[in-house]
């Protein structure tokens, strides 16, 4: 076993990646190389028991290496500024809740939490697809439509914790058959995430021809040439390119990294950027669209760089 370092720089960074199902842990050093990486089921409707299984994960990751660690974590959700505790998360036994502080008590050092979407930005930004870019906005397609915001390789959550949450903006410039759009379950009609979803995209189908696929059958018919899911297809792009063309309106972001189940659809990289240009305020477009270089990894990465390297 390594001789641990006492100085102050640290000699590896924890990112942990907390979903409904999993609790990942992964270790990384100070350039971004992956040294050990495990995954836990998640304790559900076990509060106690998720902290546990977090304390475990990086208590092994720093026995096995030898080496002291700084730890950030993903939720899916945030931290409200106002009250300290957990909001919107829909691992529901989080809610109301100080994970960042009992987290911090448990391990008896800072623990830095995050949205899970922002800590995809975050990841892609620092050594992914967008390296090097300032302002990348983090866009994740699967099951739900989630969105983060990077600024300089750090979050930007905001003093409400809602920063790039984009998925709960109404589709922008809605035709007469998406008004007022289906219930999100936010109690809001007509929010992005009921439509650019995975779940979107299957009751899209599903409303439009009758017929139930799961998305993933929907682009695997797409990809054969099948008429009904092309045109599925094609009303996703569309309903990306209006709720991407508000964000550039907004934000102008340097890059857009998308993530998620639905980021392998390689047509989409091929069809937005000109859909864009037909919404942009002005009518030009050319921000990069990039696939998430980490994948499914980059949230825990991301929460692991949530401690930066310091410059």
């Amino acid at each position: 076993m390594q001789e641990k370092n006492v100085g102050s720089r640290p000699e590896m960074r924890i990112g942990i990646d907390v979903g409904g199902t999993k609790i990942e842990a992964l270790a990384i050093d100070n350039d971004g190389k992956e040294l050990l990486r495990y995954r836990v089921d998640t304790p559900r409707d076990d509060y106690q028991g998720t902290i546990d299984a977090i304390v475990g994960l990086v208590h092994r990751l720093e026995s096995e290496t030898g080496l002291t660690a700084t730890v950030g974590a993903g939720i899916p959700g945030s931290i409200s500024a106002k009250t300290g505790l957990v909001k919107n998360a829909n691992s529901t036994w989080l809610n109301g809740m100080p994970f960042d502080k009992d987290l911090s008590k448990a391990m008896n050092r800072e623990v830095r939490l995050a949205n899970d979407a922002n800590c995809l930005a975050v990841s892609e930004a620092t050594d992914g697809a967008a390296a090097g870019k300032n302002v990348v906005f983090g866009v994740i397609l699967g099951t739900g439509c989630g969105g983060g915001v990077a600024l300089g390789g750090h979050v930007h959550a905001g003093p409400n914790g809602d920063g790039g949450e984009w998925g709960h903006i109404p589709l922008p410039w809605p035709r007469e058959d998406e008004n007022p759009g289906p219930l999100c379950y936010c109690g809001k009609p007509g929010c992005m995430e009921m439509w650019v979803s995975g779940t979107g995209l299957a009751r899209d189908y599903k409303a439009v021809t009758g017929t139930p696929l799961t998305s993933r059958e929907i682009i695997a018919n797409f990809l054969t040439g099948d008429a009904d899911a092309t045109a599925a297809v094609d009303r996703l792009v569309d309903r990306l390119a209006r709720g991407m063309a508000n964000i550039v309106n907004i934000l102008d972001p340097d890059a857009f990294v998308i993530g998620g189940g639905l980021s392998h659809t390689q047509y989409i990289y091929q069809a937005l950027p000109e859909r864009l240009k037909e919404y942009v305020f002005g009518g030009e477009f050319d921000t990069p669209i990039l696939q998430a270089k980490y994948g499914d990894s980059s949230g825990v990465r991301g929460a692991a760089w949530l401690w930066p390297l310091e410059r």
